[in-house]
C-alpha cells in the first residue's frame, strides 16, 4: 500500500469509530460507579446495597468484576472469528456493522434498573445488561483495531493513524464527560423528570451519537479496496500461544496494564476529586475535559514529530513518569496552597501532556510488532493481537474500578474523604511501575525494506 492510499479522508473517517467506542465505555466508565454508589447529596437513590460484601468487596466491584472478566474470556474467540473470516466484504467490517445497535441498546440497558429500590434483582440485571455490552463492543473494537495494521503499511503510517485514533479516543472522552452537565440540564428545565431519569436520557442520547459515530467507519470505509490480508488458518490456542510467546508483546502488555488501571482511577474518580476533595460543582467535570483535549491535542504534533528521533520507548516512559506526579497531586488535591480551581485545572493541564503520547504511541508500537510478528512468521493475526491485548485492558479497567469501588469503603464524603485520596497512592505507584517495566521492551524501528528489527 503505497502512502496515497491512507488518505486523509479515511483517517478522519477511521477516527469516528474510536470516538464512538470512547464515548460507550466512557459513559460505563463516568457513571457506572457514580449511579449505583452515590455520593450524599446526588439526588439518586440507592438500586443497590451499599454494604460491605466479603470485608472488601461492595456491589458494584463485584458487578463490573463479574461483567469485565466474562467479556475478556470472549475477546480471543471474537478476534479469531474476525482472522479466519471469508465473508466477501472483508474480515472486519461486517463483526463492526453487527456490533452497532446491540452496543447501543446495552448501554442504556445498564442504567434502567428493574427496581427503584435496593434488590439483588438490580445487581443480576446491571451484571448481565454489563456482559452483553461489553460483549457487543468488543465485536466493535477488536476488528475495528485490527484495521489499523491493514490501513497503515509503514511506521509512518501507523503512527499518523494512531493520532487519529487516539484523537477520536480523546474526544470521545470530552463528549461523555459532559453527561452530568446534559442530566443537570434536562432536570433542571423538565420539573416532572426526576435525577435519575435525566441521568437514563443523557445515556440514551450519547449512546446514539456514539453508535452514529461508530456506523460512520463502518459504512465508510470500504475493506475490500484498501485491506490486503488473508483468513488466517493457525488454530486459536496456537495462535494465542504465538502471541505470547513474544517478548516484547509481553513486557507492552504488562506495562499496558498497570496504565490502564491508573487511567480508570482518574476517569472513575473525577467526580469525587471535584465534588468531594475540592468542594466543587460536579458540572465542572465539562470544562476540565475540554481543557484536556484541547492541551493534549497541542502536543499531539510534537508527539508526531518526536516519535522517530526520541524512539518511542523513551516517550512512553517519560510519559509514565509524568503521569505518576498527576496522581501523587490528586493525592493533595484540597489542600494545595492555591485555589481549588486552580488545583484541578494545572493537574488536568499537566497530564494532558502524557496522555497525548500514551493514547497515540501504544497503538503505532503494537503496529510495529504485530508486522514484525507477520514477516515472521508468514501468518495475519492482527486481530488476535488485539484480542490479548484488550484481554487486559479490559482486566485492568475492571481492576481500576474494582480497585476504587472497594476505596470508597474507607471515606467517599466531604470530610471523611480518604478512600478518594488512596486513588492517588495508587496511580503513583502503578504509573512509576509501569515506567520501570517498559525500561525492558526493546524499540522496534524500521529495517531493510520498511520492515521492522528488533535492535
Amino acid at each position: 500500500m503505497d502512502e496515497q492510499k491512507l488518505s486523509m479522508r479515511m483517517q478522519v473517517v477511521y477516527g469516528f469509530g474510536m470516538m464512538g467506542w470512547s464515548i460507550l465505555t466512557n459513559l460505563i466508565a463516568v457513571l457506572l460507579v457514580y449511579f449505583y454508589a452515590p455520593p450524599a447529596g446526588s439526588g439518586l437513590p440507592y438500586f443497590v446495597t451499599q454494604g460491605i460484601i466479603l470485608g472488601i468487596f461492595n456491589a458494584i466491584a463485584l458487578i463490573t468484576s463479574a461483567g469485565r472478566l466474562f467479556d475478556a474470556v470472549t475477546d480471543p474467540l471474537i478476534a479469531q472469528f474476525s482472522d479466519r473470516s471469508k465473508n466477501p466484504r472483508g474480515r472486519r467490517i461486517p463483526f463492526m456493522r453487527a456490533a452497532l445497535l446491540p452496543s447501543l441498546v446495552f448501554c442504556f440497558l445498564v442504567f434502567y434498573p428493574l427496581t427503584h429500590q435496593q434488590s439483588a434483582v438490580n445487581i443480576f440485571w446491571v451484571m448481565a445488561m454489563l456482559i452483553c455490552f461489553y460483549v457487543s463492543t468488543t465485536t466493535y473494537v477488536i476488528p475495528f483495531n485490527a484495521l489499523l495494521t491493514d490501513l497503515a503499511q509503514t511506521p509512518a503510517q501507523k503512527v499518523r493513524l494512531s493520532s487519529w485514533q487516539s484523537g477520536g479516543f480523546v474526544f470521545g472522552i470530552g463528549i461523555s464527560a459532559n453527561a452530568l452537565n446534559i442530566a443537570d440540564w434536562i432536570h433542571n428545565n423538565f420539573s416532572n423528570v426526576s435525577v435519575t431519569a435525566s441521568l437514563q436520557y443523557t445515556v440514551a442520547i450519547l449512546a446514539f451519537v456514539a453508535a452514529v459515530a461508530m456506523a460512520i467507519t463502518a459504512f465508510g470505509i470500504d475493506e475490500r479496496k484498501f485491506a490486503q490480508s488473508k483468513p488466517v488458518e493457525v488454530a486459536l490456542r496456537k495462535a494465542v500461544k504465538q502471541a505470547l510467546g513474544n517478548r516484547n508483546f509481553r513486557f507492552f502488555i504488562v506495562a499496558d496494564f498497570t496504565y490502564f488501571i491508573a487511567v480508570t482511577l482518574i476517569s472513575t474518580g473525577l467526580v469525587y476529586f471535584i465534588t468531594v476533595l475540592l468542594q466543587l460543582p460536579k458540572t465542572l467535570g465539562n470544562a476540565l475535559m475540554g481543557t484536556m483535549v484541547a492541551v493534549s491535542f497541542i502536543f499531539y504534533p510534537v508527539v508526531n514529530h518526536l516519535a522517530p528521533r526520541m524512539g518511542k520507548k523513551n516517550i512512553v516512559i517519560i510519559s509514565f513518569l509524568v503521569l505518576a506526579v498527576v496522581f501523587g497531586g490528586v493525592f493533595f488535591l484540597g489542600h494545595l496552597p492555591f485555589g481549588p480551581r486552580t488545583q484541578i485545572f494545572t493537574l488536568v493541564c499537566i497530564a494532558a501532556i502524557p496522555v497525548a503520547s500514551l493514547n497515540i504511541l501504544p497503538i503505532a508500537i503494537l503496529g510495529d510488532i504485530i508486522e514484525k510478528d507477520r514477516h515472521d512468521t508468514g501468518t495475519n493475526k492482527e486481530a488476535l493481537y488485539f484480542a490479548v491485548r484488550y484481554f487486559f485492558v479490559k482486566v485492568s479497567q475492571t481492576l481500576g474500578i474494582a480497585l476504587f469501588s472497594m476505596m470508597l469503603n474507607y471515606g467517599k464524603d466531604i470530610g471523611n474523604d480518604l478512600g478518594v485520596r488512596l486513588s492517588g497512592v495508587v496511580g503513583f505507584v502503578l504509573c512509576t511501575a509501569a515506567a520501570i517495566i517498559f525500561t525492558r521492551f526493546n524499540d522496534i524501528v524500521p529495517g531493510k525494506n520498511d520492515l521492522p528489527v528488533i535492535k
